[in-house]
């Protein structure tokens, strides 16, 4: 249920409402627009049918939430969500590039990636730490060591910088080391983590599982911001289907339709959609004119010699000529980058 306070509502009429929903032993959640506010009384919503919710003072009006998915929705609340991470807004107008290694591997190659892409124009640091592999055999990621040389090389080059959770008992140590935590495909729907992470007050990017529908992607978005922690951003990265000319399915319509139905941030993964460094920069353009609030790509400095993806990683060459590509595609849509 939704409770739209009047523009004039005051601090006393909005702390008696909550307080009233709150009695009902409903979870409440404030929003406050720049306009007005509104309440989200979540749980069972019978409760409050015997309530005449709209005679209180400074409500405006009480509407249901249609959507299963109650909190990330355009229903609960109309105006995009932007999310401040040291300074850098992601959903705002400004078209934020998240770059780096798949994995970190060694202090040098990370830094040496950071003040390339720093250079650039990238306005955030990615580096996995934990690498959950398809094989057991394959390179896992140097752990709490590699998070050491991400955050080193985030300072150095004065970026934020985003790394991958695998298991919540890493938490602590990630939230200690990065700036924003990504959580992976293959744990969308790890809902334990997700309530874990929702606990935290922490930026999460929220990546969409191989086989997930959006709605799936967005009901794994409400288990984090039911905990409390509404600073979600949701990535795109390529659906598994029945072709093979690409690693995955860039789903690029999951873009609009995702911002018709969430007011959070949509960002996009073109390296792991396709696979190959010769595709990543035209489905980065085609991400930016379909409206996306971000993008994130692979960068390695030697990617014939990198020990996680490195047929998709572009080199810092390529991703400084992709920058300035670009640009221009995002003067045509009204965006800066």
């Amino acid at each position: 249920m939704i409770i739209v306070l009047k523009p004039d509502a005051s601090e006393e009429q909005i702390r008696h409402m909550v307080e009233k929903v709150k009695g009902l032993g409903l979870s409440v959640h404030l929003s406050k627009g720049a306009e007005r506010s509104i309440i989200g009384a979540i749980g069972d919503e019978a409760l409050l049918t015997s309530i005449p919710l709209e005679t209180f003072p400074g409500v405006e009006k009480v509407m249901p939430i249609l959507k299963p998915y109650k909190l990330v929705s355009r229903e609960f609340q109309q105006e995009n969500t932007v999310i401040d991470v040291k300074g850098v807004k992601i959903g705002g107008n400004e078209i934020q590039v998240i770059a780096g290694p798949c994995s970190i591997e060694n202090a040098k190659n990370v830094l040496e990636v950071a003040m390339e892409v720093k250079k650039s124009g990238a306005t955030i640091l990615r580096g996995g730490a934990f690498k959950p592999r398809t094989s057991p055999y394959d390179f896992q990621g140097l752990g709490a060591e590699g998070l050491e040389y991400l955050k080193a090389a985030g300072k150095e080059a004065q970026l934020p910088v985003i790394t991958e959770i695998m298991d919540p008992r890493d938490l602590e140590l990630i939230c200690e080391n990065a700036d924003i935590i990504q959580v992976g495909a293959r744990n969308m729907q790890n809902f334990m983590l997700l309530k874990e992470i929702g606990k935290t007050d922490k930026p999460v990017l929220l990546k969409r599982g191989l086989c997930a529908t959006i709605k799936e992607f967005l009901m794994s978005a409400e288990y984090i911001a039911s905990q409390g922690n509404r600073k979600i951003i949701l990535c795109e990265r390529g659906i598994r289907t029945y072709d093979t000319e690409t690693r995955n399915t860039l789903d690029l319509s999951a873009v609009p339709v995702i911002k018709s139905l969430s007011h959070l941030p949509v960002v996009v993964d073109p390296s792991h959609a396709v696979g190959k460094w010769s595709l990543v920069a035209a489905m980065s353009k085609a991400a930016i004119a379909a409206g996306a609030d971000g993008l994130m790509i692979e960068v390695h400095a030697n990617p014939e010699e990198a020990l996680c993806d490195g047929a998709q990683s572009l080199k810092p060459r390529k991703f400084d000529l992709l920058m300035k590509e670009l640009k221009r595609i995002a003067n045509a849509v009204d965006r800066d980058i």
